[in-house]
């Protein structure tokens, strides 16, 4: 049998204590701490948490008052395979790029806009599933 491809979207929730929101995804819901990267002031720059064949990205609102994000709102994150050409035809369109075309910490090169109702949408080389072994059935 043909092992399944891996989901190419995932939520991305951005939390006032990412720590403890982690804490109780894994209390409350059984969710499984796949990786958590931590920012310099020791708040959560990126974290995955995998339930069955799902995964959830999960960060700390910024300590920066000057981000350009509003975190009241969510995002999503896509798999592309080519992100500069990818942002170059989004951009083209005259979208609200929030952070250009990136190499983030964790190895992906990304981009993320905000569409016309504030929400985040980031897209990139990033496949977290790419780095872990299959859920089990």
């Amino acid at each position: 049998m043909a092992e399944p491809t891996p989901p190419t979207v995932f939520p991305g929730l951005m939390y006032s204590d990412a720590r403890a929101a982690i804490d109780y995804l894994v209390t409350a819901f059984g969710f499984e701490v796949v990786q958590v990267v931590p920012r310099e002031d020791g708040q959560v720059a990126h974290a995955e948490l995998r339930l069955g064949n799902g995964l959830v990205m999960v960060a700390s609102t910024p300590s920066d008052p000057d981000s350009p994000f509003d975190w009241g709102r969510s995002g999503v994150c896509v798999v592309v395979d080519d992100p500069d050409a990818h942002f170059a035809r989004a951009e083209a369109t005259g979208v609200d790029v929030v952070l250009g075309l990136r190499d983030t910490p964790y190895g992906a090169r990304d981009y993320t806009v905000r569409d016309p109702e504030g929400n985040f949408w980031t897209f990139g080389t990033y496949q977290p599933f790419a780095h872990m072994a299959p859920a089990d059935a």
